[in-house]
């Protein structure tokens, strides 16, 4: 399933919902999350109401895998909700895959789509189940986003909007939600706004989305961020918002260098804009005489047009990419697998023989990318080779929602610039500083969470034994040791079957 030993940084998920009668729902929701595909790429499904039944389809692969013409014709209504996950909290298994549902005491369900990652989860587990029932069976969802639909389903005496005003402000640590139950369309960001969540208008409804990309391919015309702390309802009655707590931003850097598609606009700018403006300051933080600028491609590009267009020296295109590599099942041999990066990336020789090269990437994780990179301009020409990184350097974890490598991993955390560059085998390295990637986004550094730059994390994480990706996995291990359902010292014993019983 990898294809080479470094993966960059990955997001949780990407949500879309749509409320339109009238309309193809189902396919606005495929094309949707084809847009968001970039957001996670180990699952993918939607849920679907006719206004009497909520229907929910998911697997395992990408969109494009998981459905066809035919799941699609299959799936009528009038409003839906979708989502492609890359795992954050809880395995990559089906039960994980969302939308999650769960039905309602007095009939009906509730589907749910989960953007970011909660901090509380222990605490939420506790507080979705009842008294522990040995005779039932533990889970087999093991994510946070299970825990808020059993929370939302958990008072049938209820509108499942009153119920959310209620259960919305218990929840800690980063939310963009799109949920419905058979009649209306909801959508919530966390107070903090730590990941994107945008409002869209089309001619007969509306559509909530990740990112404005998504908007865009479906038709619909941006009208304005999600607020944080707000909750957004569609139904036939049109649309109204509520707020379940005050605003105090604190949205993801990390989206503006890596994360966002860049014809994706963030807080009024383009995030195309951005990277480049990024480049521009890189290149004059970083500068270094050289023939030629060229990016690892994507995520690289924007960046490096922004070098180039500062420093002066020609762009180029130095390193070709397999568009088609990706998330895959087949299980390179091991000759291949030696080749590692070369799956991806391949060194346009008559473009880089003898030229002093700046090559422009997003960030450095380990380093293994970078190293194999040089490795493969050297041998294909290059004279010099010069690392310029349009982030500053990555040292902490995410628990906000991003799939990062742990503490320990992260290769900024044990080495200097100096040291790095000598162990990626380049000729220089310079990364972008903290205040002018803020800079470069034109908004308040006071608003954003830049934790995984500086450590500062905004929203208070609990113990270390009580945050991680498999945290209710081991929660619910620690149950079944127990014939009895008698505690066994987990800090969420009451979390079981109430979590995800069909």
């Amino acid at each position: 399933m990898i294809v080479d030993d470094e993966q960059p940084p990955k997001d949780a998920c990407g949500v879309f919902g749509v409320w339109a009668p009238g309309e193809d729902v189902a396919k606005l929701t495929y094309f949707g999350l084809y847009a968001l595909q970039h957001r996670g790429q180990e699952a993918a499904g939607m849920a679907v109401s006719d206004g009497s039944t909520v229907v929910v389809y998911k697997e395992l692969g990408l969109v494009a895998q998981v459905f066809d013409e035919a799941t699609l014709s299959a799936l009528s209504g009038h409003l839906a909700i979708g989502h492609c996950r890359y795992s954050t909290t809880g395995s990559c298994t089906w039960e994980n895959a969302q939308p999650s549902y769960r039905p309602v005491a007095h009939g009906g369900g509730i589907a749910l789509g989960h953007n970011g990652n909660l901090t509380n989860t222990s605490e939420l587990a506790a507080k979705a189940s009842g008294p522990i029932d040995p005779s039932r069976p533990l889970p087999k969802a093991t994510n946070d986003s299970d825990i808020i639909t059993a929370l939302l389903a958990g008072h049938p005496d209820r509108s499942l909007e009153a119920t959310a005003l209620e259960v919305l402000p218990l929840l800690r640590g980063a939310f963009s939600l799109v949920f419905m139950d058979e009649h209306t369309l909801y959508a919530a960001r966390d107070p903090h706004g730590v990941r994107p969540l945008v409002l869209g208008r089309l001619e007969r409804g509306w559509v909530i989305a990740s990112e404005t990309a998504a908007l865009d391919i479906v038709g619909a015309s941006f009208v304005r961020e999600v607020e944080p702390g707000e909750l957004i309802a569609v139904d036939e009655h049109g649309l109204r918002s509520q707020r379940f707590a005050p605003a105090t931003p604190k949205g993801c850097l990390f989206e503006y260098v890596y994360l966002a598609r860049p014809d994706t606009s963030i807080g009024g700018r383009s995030v195309q804009e951005t990277r480049v403006e990024v480049g521009r300051r890189l290149a004059r933080e970083a500068p270094v005489d050289a023939d030629l600028v060229i990016p690892v491609p994507e995520s690289g590009t924007p960046a490096a047009i922004g070098y180039a267009q500062e420093s002066g020296i020609p762009y180029g295109t130095g390193l070709v990419k397999n568009s088609y590599v990706g998330r895959t099942f087949i299980q390179p041999s091991n000759t291949i697998r030696q080749l590692g990066i070369r799956l991806k990336l391949n060194p346009l020789r008559s473009a880089i023989a003898g030229k002093r090269l700046v090559v422009v990437d997003d960030t450095i994780v380990r380093g293994n990318t970078q190293r194999a990179i040089v490795r493969m301009l050297r041998e294909a020409g290059a004279k010099e080779v010069h690392v310029r990184i349009s982030a500053p350097p990555v040292k902490w974890p995410c628990f906000y929602g991003i799939d990062f490598a742990s503490r320990a991993e992260l290769v900024a955390n044990g080495l200097t610039v100096d040291e790095i560059c000598a162990s990626i085998g380049a000729d220089s390295l310079g990364y972008i500083s903290l205040d002018e990637l803020i800079a470069a986004t034109t908004i308040d550094g006071d608003r954003l969470c830049r934790a995984c730059f500086d450590g500062d994390y905004p929203i208070d994480l609990p113990a270390p034994e009580l945050i991680g990706k498999h945290l209710l996995e081991g929660i619910y291990r620690e149950l079944a040791k127990d014939a009895d359902g008698v505690a066994t010292g987990s800090p969420a014993v009451g979390a079981e079957d109430a979590l995800s019983r069909p």
